[in-house]
C-alpha cells in the first residue's frame, strides 16, 4: 500500500472547507474560497471585524478571520433571517454587539465543524480557545508566544453571495499525517457535536498570549488587553 501524506496546506483546506460549509448553510446562500493560497509571514487582526482563536493538541496553531463591515453585516443579515429574525429589527452596522455576537458564534461553529475533521481523519486530537472578536480600525498582529515547530502562516480570500470579500489567515506547525493504514472512521452525532460547541469551547492554555503591535478600538478596551496578555 502506497502511505498517503497529508501536510500542513491539506490541513488548511480542511478549515477553507469548514468556512464555507458553516457560512452556507447557516446563511442559505453561497459562500466560497479562492483557488489561490498566499504565504504569508505573519498574521493579523484588520478592520473592520477580526477574530482569532488558538488551538493546541496533536498541533498548535492560530486561526484569524478578517471581516469587512460589509461581509459582516451580509453574513449576521443572512443568518438571523434563517433564524426568523424580520428585517426590521436587523441591526445594520458592524460595530453593533449584535453582529459582534452572532460573527462570534459563527467563528465557534466553523472551529468545531473543523476540530471534528481533524479528529475523525487525522486520527489526533486539538482544543481551541473561545474565539475572541474585536471591532477595530487598525491593524493588529497577532502571533502565538510559544515557538511553533517550523511554522507556516497562509491567507485565504473567500467571497460571500454579494461578492463581498473576506479573509481567513493561518499558523500552524509544519507538519505532517502519514497514513500507515487503512481504517474506519467513528460515526459522530452532528446534533450533539453542535450542542456540545454551542455551550463553549476550552480556555486557552496560560503558555499561550497575543502579541499586539497597533492600536485597537473596542469598549471594553481594558478587559481586552488583560485576555491579549498585555
Amino acid at each position: 500500500m502506497t502511505s498517503q501524506v497529508i501536510s500542513s496546506d491539506d490541513i488548511l483546506l480542511k478549515l477553507c472547507h469548514s468556512v464555507c460549509h458553516v457560512l452556507s448553510s447557516t446563511t442559505a446562500s453561497q459562500v466560497r474560497h479562492a483557488a489561490m493560497v498566499q504565504s504569508i509571514t505573519k498574521t493579523c487582526l484588520k478592520p473592520d471585524l477580526g477574530c482569532f482563536s488558538i488551538f493546541d493538541g496533536g498541533f498548535s496553531g492560530l486561526v484569524v478571520i478578517n471581516f469587512s463591515a460589509p461581509a459582516a453585516v451580509e453574513i449576521y443579515q443572512a443568518y438571523m433571517k434563517q433564524m426568523g429574525m424580520p428585517e426590521s429589527e436587523l441591526a445594520f452596522s458592524h460595530t453593533s454587539d449584535e453582529v459582534g455576537d452572532v460573527m462570534g458564534e459563527l467563528m465557534n461553529q466553523i472551529l468545531g465543524d473543523f476540530i471534528v475533521k481533524v479528529n475523525k481523519e487525522l486520527q489526533t486530537s486539538i482544543n481551541q480557545s473561545q474565539p475572541k472578536m474585536l471591532t477595530i480600525n487598525k491593524e493588529l498582529t497577532i502571533s502565538i508566544d510559544t515557538n511553533l515547530d517550523e511554522a507556516v502562516a497562509r491567507r485565504v480570500a473567500f467571497k460571500t453571495a454579494r461578492n463581498h470579500i473576506f479573509y481567513l489567515e493561518y499558523a500552524m506547525d509544519k507538519t505532517e499525517f502519514i497514513k500507515l493504514a487503512e481504517f474506519e472512521h467513528e460515526e459522530d452525532d452532528p446534533d450533539a457535536l453542535l450542542a456540545q460547541h454551542g455551550q463553549g469551547s476550552q480556555a486557552a492554555d496560560p503558555s499561550w498570549s497575543a502579541a499586539v503591535n497597533s492600536a485597537v478600538v473596542v469598549d471594553d478596551s481594558d478587559d481586552l488587553m488583560k485576555e491579549l496578555g498585555i
